[in-house]
C-alpha cells in the first residue's frame, strides 16, 4: 500500500509503503530529502535515545551530518558512529566481529537500536548484528544507494559472505523503519546508480510488465537523476517487494522470484572476487539476461522477450554478457560449482528463476545441466 505523506519539516512529498507482517509491520518512506524530517519517526522507535549508527568511510562524510541534524532536531544527541571500511569485502567474519565488539562494547541493553546508514553492505552487516546482539535488537535502515533502497533494505534479509559463497551466513530480521532518501543518490557515481537500476528492472521482469514498459520510456531519467522519476522507480520497486515479502517472508514460495538473475549473478561475483571489477547489480544484469536466454533455450519464453530485456539493460549502460567484464577468463566449471552452492539448491538441484514472458517469472528445478553448461559456454565465448 502506498500513500502520499508530507515531511514534518519540509513541504517535500513522501510516499509511504507499508510492509505488512502483522505486529512486525513497518513503513518504507520514500522521497527527496525525506531524511531531513525523519527525526520524530526515529525518536519514536528509539524512545528518545540515540541509535547506534553504523556507516562506512564513504558515506559518513556525505550523509552522517544530515542524520545527526535530524536527530538533534528531535532532541537526541547523537553518539559516535561506528565507521567501517567501504566495499563488499567488509561483509565478512572479520568485520562482523569488529562490529559486534564495537556494539557490545557500549554496554547495550535490549532496548538499544542500531541504525544502518549506507548501501547494501552496511545494511546487511548491521541487520545481522542486530539479529545477533543479545539474541535480537531493533534496527533502522537508511539506505543511501539505489540498489539498497529498492532491494536489500526491504524484507529483512541480513548477513555476510563466506569464502563458500555470497550471503550464506545470516538471519531473517526485519527493520523497524526504512528511510529511502532519494537525494542521497545524487552523490553516487553513475556506475553505482546503474548497478542499482538493474534491481529496479528486475521487478518489471518478474511480475510487472507495465512497470517494465514505464522503465523503457523513463529509465534514462531514473539513471540521470530526475527526482520525480527516481522517486517513482524507488516507490514502485519497494511496493513490489513489500507485496511479495508480506506474502512469503522466508522465501518458501513467491519470494524466490526476487532472485531472478541472482543464481548466475552470484557465481559471476564469486569468480571476480566480490570486488569492484563486477558490482552486484552488474552481475544481476548479466544474470537476468542469462536467465531469459536459458528460458528461450528451454522453449519457455519467446526470443523476442529475451531480446527486449537485453536491449533495455544494454541501452542504459549495463553489462549483459560475461564478456562485457574486461580482463576475466571465465571458468565454466567454477561457475557451475558456485551455482551448486547457491542458497536455493534443494536436494542437490539448482533452483532457477526463469520466465515465460516479460513480467511472468517462475521457479524451476528440473533444468538439464547440459543445457546450462552450453548456455554458459556460448555466453563466455568471444
Amino acid at each position: 500500500m502506498t500513500s502520499p505523506d508530507t515531511s514534518p519539516d519540509t513541504s517535500t512529498a513522501i510516499d509511504t509503503v507499508r510492509l505488512d507482517l502483522g505486529p512486525r509491520s513497518y513503513d518504507i518512506l520514500v522521497g527527496d530529502r525525506v531524511l531531513d524530517g525523519a527525526g520524530p519517526r526515529i525518536a519514536a522507535i528509539t524512545k528518545g535515545k540515540a541509535p547506534i549508527v553504523v556507516t562506512d568511510e564513504n558515506v559518513a562524510p556525505r550523509h552522517l551530518p544530515t542524520l545527526e541534524r535530524t536527530l538533534r532536531g528531535s532532541g537526541i544527541e547523537p553518539t559516535q558512529a561506528i565507521v567501517l571500511p567501504a566495499g563488499e569485502k567488509t561483509k565478512d567474519f572479520a568485520h562482523f566481529e569488529r562490529l559486534m565488539d564495537a556494539v557490545l562494547g557500549r554496554g547495550i541493553e535490549r532496548s538499544a537500536v542500531l541504525l544502518a546508514l549506507g548501501g547494501g553492505v552496511i545494511g546487511d552487516i548491521t541487520g545481522f548484528a542486530a539479529a545477533s546482539a543479545l539474541r535480537g535488537i531493533d534496527f533502522i535502515q537508511v539506505p543511501t544507494t539505489l540498489l539498497s533502497q529498492v532491494d536489500s533494505s526491504v524484507g529483512g534479509k541480513t548477513g555476510i559472505n563466506s569464502p563458500h559463497g555470497k550471503n550464506l551466513i545470516g538471519a531473517f530480521h526485519q527493520p523497524r523503519l526504512v528511510i529511502a532518501d532519494t537525494a542521497t543518490l545524487d552523490t553516487l557515481p553513475r556506475r553505482e546508480v546503474l548497478a542499482g537500476y538493474a534491481e529496479v528492472v528486475k521487478y518489471g521482469l518478474i511480475r510487472l510488465p507495465g512497470f517494465f514498459a514505464w522503465l523503457e520510456e523513463n529509465g534514462e531519467r531514473v539513471v540521470a537523476g530526475d527526482s520525480d522519476a527516481r522517486r517513482h522507480a524507488v516507490t514502485e520497486s519497494c511496493r513490489a517487494k513489500a507485496a511479495i515479502v508480506g506474502a512469503d517472508e522466508r522465501e518458501s514460495g513467491d519470494r524466490a522470484l526476487l532472485n531472478l538473475g541472482h543464481t548466475f549473478g552470484h557465481a559471476l561475483e564469486a569468480a571476480t572476487g566480490f570486488g569492484s571489477r563486477l558490482l552486484h547489480g552488474e552481475a544481476v544484469s548479466i544474470g537476468m539476461v542469462l536467465a531469459f536466454d536459458l528460458s528461450v533455450r528451454l522453449g519457455l519464453c519467446p526470443a523476442a522477450d529475451a531480446e527486449k530485456a537485453r536491449a533495455h539493460l544494454a541501452r542504459v549502460g549495463l553489462p549483459v554478457r560475461p564478456t562485457d567484464v574486461p580482463g576475466v577468463e571465465w571458468d565454466i566449471d567454477g561457475l557451475i560449482l558456485s551455482m551448486a552452492k547457491d542458497k536455493k539448491v534443494k536436494d542437490g538441484r539448482i533452483t532457477f528463476v526463469l520466465a515465460r514472458a516479460l513480467g511472468d517469472a517462475f521457479t524451476q528445478r528440473d533444468v538439464d545441466p547440459a543445457v546450462v553448461r552450453a548456455l554458459l559456454e556460448d555466453a563466455v565465448a568471444p
